[in-house]
């Protein structure tokens, strides 16, 4: 049985390549001596997320991503929601690639599970260092590739 899951409510959106984001997915996870119970990342537009937003957090704005924790002691688990109106225009605004933006909130979203936060400067900065780090383990660079 998959420990990694992929849905879409309220838009039309295939990950490109699955199985090589659930294996980046799965050796971030292992990086950092922990193990996944199971993973549901739920794509989604504004809408569908802010009404989420409103319902469970009481926050009012919009955001492209929240992440719901069900970890216990034994491994990660948890549900995140992702919305790919707010990663598109994030990917415009930051003058990123779609797919560099989106596999940045997913491992965001992976982050929180593992217990990191961005709630103050310093966190941030860790998260973001985590994120550029991991980010990088998603391809091999060409002139090493066989």
């Amino acid at each position: 049985m998959p420990l990694i899951h992929f849905f879409e409510e309220q838009v039309r959106f295939k990950l490109s390549k699955p199985r090589k984001t659930t294996a980046w997915i799965l050796t971030v996870i292992s990086l950092e001596k922990n193990t996944p119970k199971g993973l549901n990342f739920i794509f989604c537009n504004d809408r569908y997320l802010n009404k989420i937003n409103i319902e469970y957090l009481r926050h009012h704005t919009l955001t492209d991503i929240i992440t719901f924790d069900y970890s216990e002691e034994s491994g990660i688990q948890g549900d995140i929601y992702i919305s790919i109106q707010r990663v598109k225009e994030n990917a415009l605004k930051f003058q990123s690639a779609f797919d560099e933006e989106l596999h940045r909130v997913i491992i965001h979203g992976v982050l929180h599970l593992l217990g990191y936060t961005d709630k103050t400067i310093r966190a941030k900065a860790i998260m973001r260092k985590k994120e550029d780090a991991y980010l990088s383990l998603r391809t091999v660079p060409r002139e090493t590739r066989k």
